[in-house]
């Protein structure tokens, strides 16, 4: 029997829990990936067109939605806190949206456990919460590595292909091991 197969040669089920809460893990790592890699004259650059936000507060606004949801769906929980999107450091803002996925992800494996797989105030279910998380973040992850472009400061190419290595940030995160 392999660690693949079931009993009986049959292929073994997937571990949906497991995969899910590693999905997002995965996503965070590509978060503080593409951070850690945003030139310093970039950070707070405005973008050419003179409207929109600057990386730093696209960064910032990814921690600000996760905390809304947080709020939404755990009144009486204790979230991490909000942060200035026009002063914010790059080390605050890697630290803040670090606390809000471990938030989000102690929120997942709640929800998780429920037999009904609902998120408080967001339809349809935990899987489709997951799947909006990611797409959020995704979608600015793009709008900051355009606009590190834009105003001068690409992505060393290294960086921009790491992004979608996702079995290399899936072993980044400590799983596989």
């Amino acid at each position: 029997m392999t660690p693949t197969s079931a009993p009986g040669g049959r292929p073994a089920s997937i571990d949906y829990r497991k995969s899910l809460l590693e999905t997002f893990a995965i996503n965070e790592k590509a978060n503080q990936l593409l951070l850690s890699h945003i030139a310093d004259a970039a950070w707070q650059a405005p973008p050419p067109s003179g409207k929109g936000r600057s990386i730093g507060a696209m960064a910032v606004h990814i921690h600000h939605v996760r905390l809304m949801w947080l709020g939404a769906a755990d009144k009486a929980g204790k979230h991490p806190a909000k942060l200035d999107p026009d002063k914010a450091t790059r080390r605050q803002v890697q630290a803040s949206l670090k606390a809000s996925a471990e938030a989000l992800e102690t929120l997942l494996e709640k929800t998780l456990d429920d037999p009904g797989g609902k998120v408080p105030h967001f339809k349809p279910g935990v899987v489709a919460f997951v799947g909006y998380l990611i797409a959020h973040d995704s979608h600015h992850r793009g709008q900051m590595a355009m606009l590190a472009r834009q105003v001068g400061h690409p992505l060393p190419p290294q960086t921009g292909f790491g992004l979608w290595e996702w079995g290399t940030l899936w072993r980044d995160c400590g799983f596989g091991k």
